[in-house]
C-alpha cells in the first residue's frame, strides 16, 4: 500500500510540473528609466489619494489618465510593461529600488524646503515684536461692543430676583 501511495505521489508531481508560460516582451515596452519615473509618480499619486481622497476627487485628479497623458503611454502599455518586468524578480527589484531612491530624494528636498519656510516664519514672528508688521500674519481685531447693548429707556426695567423675593 505504501508503494502505491509513493508511486501515485511521484506521478502527481510529474504531471503537475508544467512549463510556466512567460509573457513575451511587448512591442511597446516602456523603457526601465521611464518605468521608474512612471512608478515614482504613481506612488506619489497613490500616497496623495490615501492622504486626502476627497481633495483629489474635488480637483478631478485621477492617477491613470494623468500618467498616460503626462508620459504619452496608454493603460494597456503600462499594464503589459509592469507584467513583463514583474516576471523577472531581480530586474523588478532594481526598478523599485530606484523608485525608492527617487522618493527618498523628493522627501529630502521637500523637508529642506519646509525647514526654510519654518525658519522664515519664525524670523517673521520674532520681528513682529520689533515694530515690523507683516501683512500675511493674521491679527485679531477686537471690536468695542459696549455701546451695542445699552438698555432702551422707553422699556421697563427687568425685575431682579432679589426684588421679587421681598
Amino acid at each position: 500500500m505504501r508503494k502505491v501511495f509513493t508511486i501515485l505521489g511521484v506521478f502527481l508531481m510529474l504531471v503537475s510540473c508544467q512549463e510556466i508560460n512567460r509573457t513575451p516582451k511587448p512591442d511597446n515596452l516602456i523603457a526601465e528609466d521611464k518605468m521608474v519615473e512612471v512608478l515614482t509618480e504613481l506612488s506619489l499619486l497613490h500616497g496623495a489619494r490615501s492622504y486626502n481622497k476627497t481633495l483629489m476627487e474635488e480637483k478631478g485628479v485621477n492617477a491613470y489618465p494623468y500618467l498616460t497623458k503626462k508620459y504619452g503611454i496608454d493603460s494597456t502599455q503600462l499594464a503589459q510593461s509592469n507584467e513583463y518586468y514583474a516576471q523577472n524578480y531581480k530586474q523588478y527589484e532594481k526598478i523599485y529600488e530606484r523608485v525608492k531612491e527617487r522618493l527618498e530624494a523628493l522627501m529630502a528636498e521637500y523637508d529642506s524646503i519646509r525647514e526654510v519656510e519654518e525658519k522664515r516664519k519664525d524670523s517673521l514672528r520674532e520681528n513682529s515684536g520689533n515694530g515690523t508688521r507683516d501683512t500675511l500674519i493674521r491679527r485679531e481685531f477686537r471690536r468695542d461692543t459696549s455701546g451695542l447693548l445699552e438698555p432702551d429707556p422707553r422699556l421697563p426695567m427687568p425685575v431682579s430676583k432679589s426684588r421679587v423675593q421681598r
